[in-house]
């Protein structure tokens, strides 16, 4: 354009419109200038081409041209902060959009007013002493009913929806049978969307911990049958909640791993919304009223036992709040003899606590998983997109069609992971005997030391072999490359949000270890400081690994015959569900941690393993399902076609 300019002022002034004619013809051959609706208005209030020339206020001939070049795009290439905005909505549009955007934010909403309530109704119906029983049973009645009634909802709508599709396969069976006589009838298939959120592991996974779940409300339900007919002794909520409890669970089990239902839910986006949301606040706040009822019962079970009710009375943690203490204190012995003169037996008594402790973590871990599972379904509605397509452990599933037989078939490869395997059968077998001698050791006061420090020094091992074998599995498994189009998922992002209950455990423990060191009446202080630094390390390291291998993928035949790391992953593996059995021992017995009992109090380290120690057995568990997926996925590769 500056050349342009130097030759039109070197020429006459009689010829100098004509370069100026010329550049504009070049501009529009180059880019023809087409009416749209951005430059319309533009256009309209510019003056004609021909007079440009002729205007003053316009400036040189290099200005005109980039004039009618930037009004293509809508705006003044002098002043370039004025833009044209976007283009309106239609009024029914916008509504929808923000009815969408409404209902939305209010399930959001409803499910954390659910939320909260949860918390409030179990923990005042525990330190208040004037609560009756229906002052939150019946809010669990609210919440199951609910769920169940939107659940009967889907399922009414898919049978309805099965129905008319059978129909209509008959009739054009029928219709094909009639138009090709006696030729052979050429055999369609329906392929549908179907899927199912949650791979295989995961789904065995959730089974067993609603077996367990479903055990311990089974429990509670027999507790109920054993009251005695008196006035103020049989409450027959206490029968009635057990039992939709069991119904709910095995019904949204159901719901969640097996039914067809995303087309259905995004038929009726509003009620689903609003479903969803109300599932998974009933999830939670059986989560929550399981937290509360064990910490109740577990500082019951302490001030029951007169010796440690003394030990834990006299300790400086429990002076400070001594008057509340003591309240509540003779508040829950009332209750507790209150319970007693009602049973006529103990047999059901006796196996709810001795069973509770180690069924309600199946409770809090079904739970979570439902929760996850259920929100990442709740997601899927919120969206526009038809297909949404989702990878990793909480997926969407989608299996290929199959043209003959309906079974699945599963083929596993188990090349390179023999080394593993046999380690981490050792290190589970270790694991086990600890645990057992644990059990048997404990109940002796003079073995009671030597038991809790064995099982000390195999947790302390087992976070060091783990250590170990996440810094070779993460320098090994660096050969592979990482997949295109990589980002967090919602298992990495899980996976990262449970470690915090590790980190919870391990730096109170830590705290209170270092602070008793010299105090040498404490137990091994020095092996909790070294097991809890070592626990943070471990679950550190194998997180980072977890969420680098999450993407890796074999690229060449020769990673595909070495597999890099995947003995490692296996040890990983079983290596885990030692960690998950010590963990979720850990979180039945306060026999393990005598130390952080006696620094924090009963009140404060209840409070504080009810809320980590689940977090921290979630971990154990979403990392083996993780690490299978990893031992699944990773080491496959995909043949490339050849061009």
């Amino acid at each position: 354009m500056h050349r342009v300019n130097e030759l039109n002022e070197s020429l006459p002034s009689s010829h100098r419109g004509s370069l100026v004619s010329t550049d504009l013809a070049t501009i529009n051959e180059k880019e023809p200038m087409t009416p749209t609706d951005e430059n319309e208005e533009v256009a309209a209030d510019m003056p004609p081409l021909t007079n440009l020339k002729k205007n003053k206020f316009f400036g040189s001939n290099s200005s005109i041209a980039m004039m009618v070049k930037g009004s293509k795009r809508g705006r003044s290439l002098s002043m370039p902060f004025i833009h044209k905005g976007p283009p309106d909505l239609h009024r029914a549009e916008s509504d929808k959009i923000f009815l969408e955007t409404l209902t939305i934010t209010l399930s959001g909403l409803y499910c954390k007013l659910l939320i909260v309530l949860g918390m409030s109704f179990p923990v005042a119906e525990f330190l208040s002493q004037e609560s009756p029983t229906t002052f939150y049973k019946g809010f669990y009645l609210y919440l199951y009913i609910v769920s169940m009634l939107f659940l009967a909802f889907v399922y009414s709508t898919l049978l309805k929806q099965k129905a008319v599709d059978t129909v209509l396969n008959t009739a054009a069976a029928t219709a094909d049978a009639q138009a090709h006589g006696d030729r052979p009838k050429r055999r369609s298939i329906h392929q549908h969307s179907t899927g199912r959120y949650g791979s295989f592991y995961l789904r065995m996974g959730a089974v067993a911990f609603g077996i367990g779940s479903m055990i311990f409300s089974g429990l509670e339900f027999g507790h109920y049958l054993e009251m005695a007919h008196k006035q103020g002794c049989r409450d027959y909520l206490m029968a009635v909640t057990p039992t939709i409890r069991m119904a709910f669970i095995i019904i949204q089990l159901q719901f969640i791993f097996v039914s067809n239902k995303q087309k259905m839910l995004k038929e009726y986006q509003t009620i689903s919304r609003f479903g969803l949301m109300h599932m998974i606040a009933t999830n939670i706040c059986v989560w929550l009223s399981v937290v509360a009822t064990e910490t109740g019962d577990e500082i019951i079970s302490f001030y029951n036992d007169s010796k440690n009710a003394a030990d834990i009375h006299n300790h400086t943690g429990m002076t400070a709040v001594g008057g509340f203490i003591q309240v509540n204190r003779t508040a829950l012995m009332n209750h507790r003899s209150q319970m007693e003169e009602c049973r006529r037996t103990v047999i059901m008594g006796a196996l709810l606590k001795s069973a509770a402790p180690f069924l309600s973590p199946c409770t809090i871990e079904y739970s979570l998983i439902s929760s996850v599972i259920l929100y990442a379904l709740w997601k899927n509605v919120c969206t526009h997109q038809t297909n949404v397509i989702h990878t990793g452990a909480y997926a969407n599933k989608v299996p290929k069609p199959v043209t003959g037989m309906t079974s699945q078939h599963f083929t596993v490869d188990c090349a390179n992971a023999h080394k593993g395997l046999f380690a981490s059968i050792l290190v589970l077998v270790f694991t086990i005997i600890s645990l057992i001698m644990f059990n048997v050791l404990v109940k002796k006061e003079h073995s009671a030391p030597a038991a809790i420090f064995q099982v000390n020094v195999c947790e302390l091992t087992l976070y060091t072999m783990g250590t170990l074998a996440c810094l070779l599995a993460m320098h090994k498994i660096k050969r592979l490359r990482y997949e295109k189009n990589r980002q967090f998922e919602l298992d990495t992002l899980l996976l990262i949000m449970a470690q915090s209950g590790l980190y919870i455990y391990f730096m109170f423990s830590a705290i209170a270890a270092y602070l008793t060191l010299d105090d040498h009446s404490s137990r091994s202080p020095g092996t909790v400081l070294l097991m809890s630094t070592c626990g943070i390390l471990q679950s550190t390291l194998q997180t980072l690994f977890i969420v680098d291998a999450w993407w890796r993928r074999c690229t060449t035949s020769q990673n595909s015959k070495e597999k890099p790391a995947r003995q490692l992953v296996t040890f990983l593996l079983l290596t885990n569900v030692a960690m998950w059995s010590v963990n979720h021992m850990e979180s039945a017995r306060a026999e393990f941690q005598p130390i952080e009992l006696g620094f924090y109090g009963i009140w404060a380290w209840s409070i504080i393993t009810q809320i980590s120690m689940p977090l921290a057995v979630f971990y154990r568990f979403h990392s083996t399902v993780c690490l299978c997926e990893i031992w699944k996925c990773t080491y496959k590769m995909k043949l490339q076609p050849v061009a």
